[in-house]
């Protein structure tokens, strides 16, 4: 017996329909699907994915919910090339003070 839920149609979107949406690249979507970030998307054909666009409606009603910290700067006193040391800063600050 089927239930009335698996019987109901959702909406699903095209890769043209999804980009106007989700502005991600399709290189970083396919990288969040991998990772388990995104909603996986799924062959109707061979040649057709489509996403469900329910689950990229509550994907985004998340992002929104939860604020993404930004990164932190790069720790330029590691640098290969061209290092920045503090203790040059400070002998420079106080030259140019004094």
């Amino acid at each position: 017996m089927i239930s009335k839920k698996d019987t109901t149609m959702s909406r699903t979107i095209r890769r043209k329909e999804l980009r106007n949406i989700v502005p991600l690249a399709d290189s970083t979507i396919y990288e969040m699907e991998q990772r388990g970030e995104f909603p996986r998307r799924f062959a109707l054909t061979p040649r057709c994915v489509v996403w469900d666009l329910s689950e990229v409606q509550a994907w985004l009603a998340a992002r929104r919910s939860t604020p993404i910290l930004r990164a932190a700067g790069p720790d330029v006193t590691q640098r290969q090339t061209r290092p920045v040391k503090v203790l040059d800063r400070v002998q420079r600050a106080a030259s140019t003070a004094g």
